[in-house]
């Protein structure tokens, strides 16, 4: 949303308005910078500014804001030098985002490090807090989550065997030294040579069709074992 403000696409925002750059006296504040204040106010208000007393609406809450933080953390301050020969005596600078990539690269990080949460009462106000498991399980750490940290509730299904979840990865083909050991959850895997015939040699005629040879080739077919 904050780049499409600044890409014009929206009605109701346009460029980031905050010339509050370092060394203002040397630059001009201009280009046209991601509209990231418009944008956090506007998703605050579309995803509710409080949490109610459900521990999966805090959790949401709490990892919407995280969200928002790293976004806010990758902006960087992009310069254009103005003057004889580039010289710089001037320079237009503006505000701009991360690239999509980087932003979801670091939530990643976040995720593989996320902690796993239970639910208390705060005696005082009545109201629930996000807090450690009561059951500490290996694995799972009992310290509080910090505000920059991705929370859980429910340890994920795994996706390796036959659940009401997944159909399991028995049987699935997969490439050798490329994604066999994921895909076969360490399980191996099996190796069956067949003959396939395929189209070949392919050349358009005029007019209009395509004509082909069949040409017989023996691949290999790599299969997860059970």
């Amino acid at each position: 949303m904050a780049k499409a403000c600044s890409a014009g696409r929206m009605e109701r925002c346009t460029c980031d308005e905050a010339p509050d750059l370092e060394n203002r006296e040397a630059w001009q504040w201009g280009g046209c910078g991601d509209n990231l204040k418009y944008s956090n106010k506007f998703v605050k208000e579309f995803l509710g500014r409080k949490p109610n007393k459900d521990l999966r609406a805090r959790v949401d809450f709490h990892n919407n804001l995280v969200g928002m933080k790293v976004i806010k953390a990758g902006v960087e301050t992009t310069c254009k030098c103005h003057g004889v020969s580039g010289s710089c005596t001037v320079r237009t600078c503006w505000r701009q985002l991360s690239p999509f990539h980087e932003i979801g690269k670091q939530l990643k990080q976040k995720y593989e490090t996320s902690l796993k949460v239970g639910s208390t009462t705060n005696e005082a106000t009545g109201e629930g807090d996000i807090s450690p498991p009561k059951k500490s399980t290996p694995g799972h750490s009992d310290q509080l989550p910090r505000t920059t940290d991705l929370v859980y509730i429910d340890d994920s299904p795994s996706f390796c065997m036959l659940s009401r979840y997944s159909p399991g990865t028995s049987g699935r083909k997969c490439y050798k030294d490329k994604n066999c050991d994921s895909i076969c959850c360490g399980r191996g895997h099996n190796t069956q040579s067949r003959v396939v015939t395929r189209p070949c040699q392919c050349q358009v005629r005029w007019c209009c069709y395509v004509e082909c040879k069949q040409c017989t080739q023996r691949e290999e077919v790599y299969t997860c074992k059970d």
